[in-house]
């Protein structure tokens, strides 16, 4: 039987649409060199213009998708009560998906702070961004919990304070937890806003080419060559940071703590990789990942319940690794230093934020959560964002592949812990799952 699936209509509108956004980095940056050597002001104007737009649009959409994330995300997790036995393998796998998620985010500030990501080219703020930052102190512990509480839960909202909006929200969505079912009007309209603002963004995503080409070509403009650097930096620490955790972190965890050959492992698994790194969807290749759990010997039962639970969780390249040195990159092109306890906050945010927002994690969100954790103003939230974007299709599919690596280790290690990994099963060679299972699916960007 072929192993190979047509092509789907799916695959090719993200593939389009990757090469549509990579064409818009690559127009906007010779226009921008050609603006900035004919010094052509109105080209200059155009491009600020058309760059400004597009954030704009996605500035407007930090907020309420921030808390909407975070409310309706809390009402997944009463999926892991039930008998003791369930609790006991959903406690451990979270302890796990925990475990490497920390791991992922402290090797992402170290290799950020190393190669020193997004240093050689400082992107001036605007006026009112720089007095927001001005205002603000983040030198200390103390500093951080005073701004946190909002003295008005409305004033969060209406002056953008970002962080605060997620102070609220994690309030509101653990007692929309304690309530169940008595909560459930309040988290249908959350979740009815949350799905109202994913659509808008993906109409706004879609002009992302256009706002690319206009950011991307005002950088040029104003300062040249000087901004490749840095983009290709970012590029090659992303994809440094992914193979560390995918041939180093992983291969150990396999080996010492599962006892299962990392060679059995990839073997076993390297279908699901592909198809992770060339769909960028970890919910497209789910049926992949929850096979190949089964064929390293994990019982069906409990694949069949972690492995969709890391889909929408656990995602080591998408909401660890990627926003620790994504957002060292836009502090340090910002020229914004972060202090210590800034860095246990984009730690915090790595290790519990995947799970406060299960369901709906995904790299958009969790950088936002963690720009939003080191003060940063939403208007530079946004342009960060919009930067990076420029470049996110080539990053999209090492970090895709490293999320969905993380989702089949994670049940290895767990069912070892709990005697229900078969040796027999593990050991014997299989064929790879068939991607026949995927051709009625659309895949998603993770």
């Amino acid at each position: 039987m072929s192993t190979a699936a047509p092509p789907r209509s799916g695959n090719r509108r993200t593939l389009y649409f990757g090469l549509a956004v990579l064409a818009g980095l690559v127009i906007g940056a010779v226009l921008g060199v050609v603006a900035k050597a004919t010094e052509a002001e109105w080209l200059v104007t155009t491009l600020d213009t058309i760059g400004s737009v597009f954030t704009s649009l996605l500035q407007f959409t930090v907020i309420p998708l921030v808390f909407t994330a975070i409310v309706v995300g809390f009402t997944s997790l009463r999926g892991l009560g039930g008998a003791r036995t369930a609790t006991r393998l959903g406690g451990k796998t979270l302890m796990w998906f925990g475990i490497t998620s920390l791991i992922a985010v402290l090797l992402g500030i170290a290799i950020g702070l190393i190669s020193g990501a997004g240093s050689g080219v400082t992107v001036t703020p605007s006026a009112e961004a720089v007095e927001k930052l001005a205002a603000r102190d983040q030198g200390d512990w103390l500093t951080i919990l005073n701004g946190l509480v909002p003295s008005n839960i409305f004033a969060a909202f209406s002056e953008g304070e970002v962080l605060q909006v997620v102070f609220v929200a994690v309030l509101v969505g653990m007692a929309t937890f304690a309530l169940g079912d008595r909560a459930a009007p309040f988290v249908s309209v959350n979740r009815a806003v949350f799905d109202i603002i994913q659509k808008l963004l993906g109409w706004i995503i879609r002009l992302a080419p256009i706002g690319v080409l206009g950011l991307i070509g005002n950088a040029f403009a104003t300062y040249g060559n000087e901004f490749v650097k840095p983009l290709l930096s970012l590029i090659a620490v992303i994809y440094i940071g992914c193979a560390v955790i995918l041939f180093v972190v992983y291969p150990i965890l396999l080996k010492f703590v599962g006892r299962v050959s990392p060679l059995a492992f990839y073997g076993k698994a390297w279908t699901a990789l592909q198809f992770a790194f060339v769909s960028r969807s970890s919910g497209a290749t789910l049926p992949l990942s929850r096979q190949t759990a089964v064929n390293l010997g994990v019982e069906p039962g409990y694949a069949g319940f972690a492995v969709p639970l890391g889909t929408t969780t656990k995602m080591d390249g998408c909401a660890a690794l990627y926003p620790a040195i994504a957002t060292i990159f836009i502090a340090n092109i910002f020229g914004y230093s972060l202090s210590f306890w800034q860095y246990v906050g984009i730690v915090a945010v790595a290790v519990f934020g995947a799970f406060a927002t299960a369901g709906t994690t995904g790299w958009f969100t969790m950088l936002t959560l963690t720009l939003s954790t080191i003060g940063l103003p939403p208007e530079l939230i946004a342009t960060g964002v919009a930067i990076v974007f420029g470049i996110d299709p080539i990053l999209d599919m090492i970090r895709t592949a490293t999320n969905v690596a993380g989702q089949i280790t994670v049940p290895v290690l767990v069912a070892r812990g709990e005697g229900m990994l078969d040796d027999d099963v593990l050991n014997e060679p299989s064929e790879p799952p068939l991607l026949e299972e995927h051709q009625a699916r659309t895949p998603v960007p993770a």
